[in-house]
């Protein structure tokens, strides 16, 4: 299970800012547009540390 985590937290934070693009010139929702690109480096570093922890647990 080495890596699946930190690939999966790297999608969601693809997902987050091509959501994050959308919002901001598409849907011309630009408050919204940058709160959901602020999640891409909350969910790289949180991936890394749930990986971190479950590999130290085993």
């Amino acid at each position: 299970m080495s890596g699946q985590i930190a690939k999966i937290g790297l999608v969601a934070s693809m997902l987050s800012v091509l959501g994050s693009l959308y919002l901001y010139n598409i849907a011309d929702d630009k408050m919204l547009g940058i709160f959901v690109g602020l999640w891409a480096p909350t969910l790289i570093l949180a991936t890394k540390e749930i990986e971190e922890w479950m590999n130290s647990e085993s």
